[in-house]
């Protein structure tokens, strides 16, 4: 369909989102820029046509509106935690936190995702939405593994605000993959909320409820900040 109201809403605003965070964000201060100086010729607005995508017809600076909200230091009440495994122990913590996230607060919005099986760009989607992320990797070949390597170089490049993350992980003869996970995000301008969770090898039901417990740690920080 050509036009914005002949199509599915819910649609339409997942897709102009996903396209916000993929592509725009890193520009969000020349996208307030731009908003402000149309909207200072105070010029009627019959249609909005982009160069591709959609035509806004139907009250079309309503899609305005919402650029100039996400260009704005965007996040909802979300906590996305997203990892990679390599024996599912690293799985196990990702899924025991977001049971202790779940506790802590039943409000919150938690999405949990597998950064080797989920399109990196839904990721990337739930990352500008949610006001923390927790990212997890075992420890590989003294880094971490290959799909958290290549989510986190797309999240250094969008130059996110005002997030806050924590790492967590396994290893075995060494821990590595939580400080290259927390290097990486500070670099990349989150805020470390807390220490990483990391356990050697497997983690036992002693590290499970660890990580629940870390899960509502986190929050009680989050909602300090």
């Amino acid at each position: 369909m050509l036009f914005n109201d002949l199509v599915d809403q819910y649609e339409l605003y997942a897709e102009a989102i996903k396209y916000y965070a993929n592509i725009l964000n890193p520009f969000s201060k020349l996208v307030t820029k731009k908003i402000d100086e149309i909207v200072a010729l105070n010029l009627p607005v019959d249609l909005i046509c982009p160069s591709h995508g959609i035509v806004w017809r139907e009250n079309p600076m309503q899609i305005v509106t919402k650029y100039s909200e996400w260009a704005n230091n965007y996040s909802e009440n979300q906590i996305t935690v997203i990892y990679d495994t390599m024996y599912n122990g690293t799985r196990a913590i990702a899924e025991n936190i977001v049971k202790g996230i779940y506790d802590a607060d039943q409000n919150i919005v938690i999405k949990l995702y597998n950064s080797a099986k989920n399109d990196k760009n839904d990721m990337i989607t739930e990352i500008f939405r949610s006001k923390a992320v927790l990212f997890g990797s075992p420890t590989v070949n003294n880094g971490i593994l290959s799909s958290m390597a290549g989510l986190l170089e797309m999240v250094k490049g969008l130059k996110f605000k005002n997030k806050k993350a924590a790492a967590f992980g396994c290893y075995g003869w060494h821990d590595v993959s939580t400080k290259v996970i927390e290097d990486t995000l500070r670099e990349s301008g989150f805020e470390i909320l807390t220490e990483p969770l990391r356990f050697i090898w497997s983690p036992d039901e002693d590290a499970l409820k660890m990580s629940i417990d870390y899960g509502r740690q986190f929050v009680t920080l989050l909602n300090k900040n």
